[in-house]
């Protein structure tokens, strides 16, 4: 009987990840205790994280906070780390999870309460996103519009199934490949397509009225 060949340790993978990925290079740094490489994980990356956080989130202020966590979360498991994926996949996991868990509180929060929408909620604080140039340059009324049409696609998008949101906001937004959000979502690439359809067909439904008009084409397409 052949002997069975030896298991590929954690190390031998970091090693190569990190010839080809400096994301695990400073990963496996800060596992042996450089907290320099965890700034510079951060200074990569927060910019991105809160964005995307954002997209769940709807709260400018919310998602800076949930940033933090992630980041945290990532320093405080750095023992464990293994470089099982690339070190941007694993972080949009935790990104993504984090973010959820954020939504599902507000909702037991709101369950109690008249329900806000994100419109609402930017309009009573105050908050901006990164649409804030479209408003300098757009008149008054146009100005107007484009707010309630981004607080539309926006509740649509949060209306959908967690999987179906996940998706959405990673594939539209975070311009990811179908590969790319499998291996972030831990599932296969067929089901992600599958997710997309479901979920472009569920925003073309909420958003009739937007896309018989032709404004939100681009949103569902």
């Amino acid at each position: 009987m052949a002997r069975p060949s030896p298991a590929v340790s954690y190390e031998a993978i970091g090693a190569r990840g990190a010839a080809v990925d400096p994301d695990v290079a400073l990963m496996m740094a800060l596992k042996q205790g450089d907290d320099e490489a965890f700034a510079e994980l951060v200074r990569r990356h927060e910019p991105r994280i809160v964005t995307l956080i954002y997209r769940f989130v709807g709260n400018e202020a919310e998602a800076e906070d949930l940033a933090q966590e992630v980041f945290l979360r990532i320093y405080r498991t750095r023992h464990r780390y293994q470089p099982k994926a690339r070190f941007s996949t694993w972080l949009y996991r935790i990104a993504a999870n984090i973010s959820l868990n954020a939504l599902r509180s507000r909702s037991r929060r709101r369950n109690i309460s008249v329900p806000l929408s994100f419109d609402s909620e930017e309009t009573q604080e105050g908050k901006t996103s990164e649409h804030v140039e479209d408003h300098r340059c757009a008149a008054p009324g146009a100005r107007m519009e484009d707010c309630e049409l981004r607080g539309q696609v926006r509740e649509a998008v949060d209306q959908l199934p967690e999987s179906q949101k996940v998706s959405v906001i990673l594939n539209k937004y975070e311009g990811m490949s179908y590969d790319d959000i499998a291996s972030v979502m831990g599932c296969s690439t067929m089901a992600v397509k599958s997710l997309l359809a479901r979920a472009r067909g569920n925003l073309r439904e909420r958003l009739e009225y937007y896309i018989k008009t032709g404004r939100v084409r681009q949103a569902v397409s």
